[in-house]
């Protein structure tokens, strides 16, 4: 039995529609999630049964995901699946109620939040009497708008092509093009993709070389950053969680952090120093979601490696959101596909973000059940309010540089230069000015600092 809504969340209403009285707008769509009655399988490794979904928490996303390329989502229903049909995946039944919708709504576009067969796309398709895109090809659309530098663009198109191999059919003559290629959602105008097979695959050959080019670039610049020894910290996470409020918070940048899903995709990374002076690079990455697809994790494999190389990983949680811990599970998933461990409490932290929208009991309760973990405490912040981002930053600058120290450094006369350095890389406890005109310094500092200060006064009384 389906359990339908409006886009506004009334169940079982539908907007009114006046046709021809309105401005052309964005795209009209019905968006249907089916939830199928199977329980997913456990992890192949530890047979672990995984984390279920709720069906609002599905339905809630799946809009999102519409909305996230300006669709107008005029019609959205949970459906449940009981036996899903190889032809449709949908039963005949709801099928030809769902034609009566998308006609009585005059939607351009259907959404099913399901992967799909290309011949199940086909027959819906043929049914419906609109284009159909499954989640697979939801997800690329956004990607594809959403891509700015070379590689971002490069990479999606080559997940657009691989995904299209199957799938090489003319699309809806509204939209003018055919399926595949760098096509995305759009009018008149767009280039249609070679409908031979031979084609397609030398253009995938093409991207991939292409691809490889800008990796051996990205290795030159890793590289070059090793040469300058600062630690890399990737900010990873579900889509939404606070990524790149997170990153501007610590970096003083500007980069685009909006309450929508996949609001940033290409990496950026930027230079922090942190409270006693350890300098990071802080890197923020694409954002992971549910059933990512495949091919975006294969292509977007050069962007990952940052996550890959990076020393240390925050796994930032949206701790407000009800399906939190399923969230938390599918990151872990991909980052295990990465070879990335998440339960490796020395390499990755997590982080729970948005703490500022629960109020005081859940918050207390949640943070004493995480205590009684077997990750430990995590942290709690606020990207947004600023609460937690100093204990984050200390617990950041622990791992990288160690544990602080107290120190009684004397500097001599002629090593005065360094005192302005130790000001910069150290919290200053006592200064005692000597008559010799040495003068002896307490501070703490990190384990790090400690080596380099004692580097550099060897140097010093050496030279």
């Amino acid at each position: 039995m389906a359990r339908e809504k409006d886009a506004d969340g009334t169940v079982r209403g539908k907007p009114a529609h006046h046709p021809g009285t309105e401005a052309k707008g964005p795209t009209r769509a019905v968006v249907i999630v089916p939830v199928l009655t199977r329980q997913p399988r456990g992890d192949d490794e530890t047979n672990r049964p995984r984390l279920t979904r709720s069906a609002d928490a599905r339905h809630d996303e799946a809009v999102g995901l519409a909305r996230a390329i300006n669709l107008d989502p005029v019609h959205t229903a949970v459906v449940t699946v009981n036996d899903p049909r190889p032809a449709t995946l949908l039963g005949s039944g709801k099928v030809e109620e769902f034609a009566e919708i998308v006609k009585a709504n005059d939607a351009e576009l259907v959404i099913v939040d399901h992967p799909l067969t290309p011949v199940q796309q086909r027959n819906l398709e043929k049914e419906l009497h609109a284009k159909v895109l499954d989640r697979t090809g939801l997800i690329l659309e956004i990607f594809g708008e959403r891509a700015r530098t070379k590689e971002g663009t490069l990479q999606v198109e080559l997940a657009h092509l691989n995904y299209q191999k199957g799938r090489l059919v003319r699309s809806w003559t509204h939209l003018e093009r055919q399926r595949g290629g760098a096509g995305f959602l759009g009018g008149p105008g767009e280039t249609q993709i070679e409908s031979d097979r031979r084609q397609l695959q030398e253009k995938i050959i093409k991207l991939k070389h292409e691809l490889e080019t800008v990796r051996r670039t990205r290795d030159l610049h890793r590289a070059k950053r090793k040469k300058v020894p600062f630690p890399v910290v990737a900010i990873v996470g579900y889509t939404n969680a606070g990524k790149s409020t997170l990153f501007n918070r610590l970096t003083g940048a500007d980069v685009l952090a909006q309450d929508m899903l996949f609001a940033t995709l290409d990496p950026t990374l930027r230079r922090v120093r942190l409270p006693h002076g350890t300098p990071i690079i802080l890197s923020d990455t694409v954002g992971f979601i549910s059933d990512l697809p495949t091919h975006l994790i294969a292509a977007f494999r050069a962007t990952l490696e940052e996550v890959v190389e990076a020393d240390l990983v925050i796994h930032l949680r949206d701790i407000s959101d009800p399906d939190t811990a399923a969230q938390a599970e599918d990151v872990e998933r991909i980052l295990a596909d990465l070879g990335v461990d998440a339960s490796d409490t020395k390499r990755v932290i997590e982080v729970w973000n948005k703490i500022d929208l629960l109020d005081e009991g859940n918050r207390s309760r949640l943070l004493a059940d995480a205590t009684n973990g077997s990750k430990g405490p995590p942290i709690a912040i606020s990207a947004v309010t600023g609460e937690g981002i100093d204990a984050l930053k200390a617990l950041i600058e622990t791992r990288m540089a160690g544990e602080l120290e107290d120190l009684t450094v004397t500097i001599g006369p002629a090593q005065f230069g360094l005192v302005d350095w130790l000001y910069r890389n150290g919290d200053i406890v006592s200064r005692t000015d000597n008559e010799d005109g040495s003068a002896t310094i307490s501070l703490k500092a990190t384990q790090s600092a400690r080596e380099e200060i004692e580097s550099r006064l060897r140097r010093k009384n050496n030279g």
